[in-house]
């Protein structure tokens, strides 16, 4: 089931690279439903089962939320240390950049990113189907607009629309590896809640510093706003109906 999803995921992230481009205004509402989805994973589903899972503690902390702030500053200096962060459009107008192995080098870091996602939805089948499902949610709605960052950086940098197409194929290929790997390798249930801990930290930076900002940028829209309140409420009505 783990690696069926991570195939969704794969198609998710093709999508997203081929079409996200040419859907305009619309784009926005899926990326507000995304971050929303993503916000209440993290709320209902990834926090609740880890701490069930790991009862381990820290300094009196319990180590899931100890793991969830490592997870946040991991892609945080990530992002900042090695270029990841795509920002806007805008930001980087409509000229290209001739940086060709920034570009690499940021996207290899989306292709590993992917990897974990996938890696994450194989833990999470361990843990339960329920939980295995809710990540692979969230997985599937933001890997959209990993496709697109994939696409989309490359070829900002200088590289080829060749090159590009390939280190999409990359991306979209990584979640199912990662999907593999979570599923033949057996993880202790502690440390798989400490892992889950790690991985809504990592989805809580994703959704309020890189899907949120692009869902809203530009004029503001109170749809893009219901989306993502919509996204959050849909992820606690499926937490409400698995109890």
């Amino acid at each position: 089931m783990a690696i069926l999803l991570a195939l969704l995921s794969m198609c998710s992230t093709l999508a997203g690279g081929l079409v996200a481009a040419r859907i305009g205004e619309r784009k926005r509402l899926i990326l507000g439903l995304a971050a929303g989805i993503m916000l209440g994973v993290v709320a209902f589903d990834l926090i609740p089962d880890a701490l069930a899972e790991s009862g381990r503690l820290v300094a009196g902390v319990p180590g899931v939320l100890v793991a969830a702030v490592i997870g946040f500053f991991t892609i945080h200096i990530i992002e900042r240390e090695m270029a990841i962060h795509v920002g806007h459009e805008q930001d980087f107008g409509r000229h290209t950049h001739d940086f060709p192995s920034v570009g690499l080098v940021a996207t290899g870091g989306l292709i590993f990113h992917s990897m974990l996602d996938g890696l994450s939805i194989g833990v999470g089948f361990q843990t339960g189907t329920a939980l295995g499902v809710s990540v692979a949610i969230a997985v599937i709605s933001h890997d959209f607009a990993d496709g697109f960052n994939a696409f989309t950086i490359p070829t900002l940098y200088g590289n080829a629309r060749r090159r590009a197409l390939t280190l999409l194929g990359l991306d979209a290929l990584a979640p199912v590896a990662g999907a593999i790997i979570g599923t033949v390798i057996r993880v202790p249930a502690d440390v798989a809640g400490l892992y889950l801990g790690y991985f809504a930290g990592f989805l809580l930076y994703l959704a309020t510093s890189d899907i949120l900002p692009e869902a809203h940028s530009g004029r503001p829209s109170r749809a893009v706003l219901f989306c993502t309140i919509g996204g959050a409420a849909l992820m606690f009505a499926v937490a409400a109906l698995q109890e």
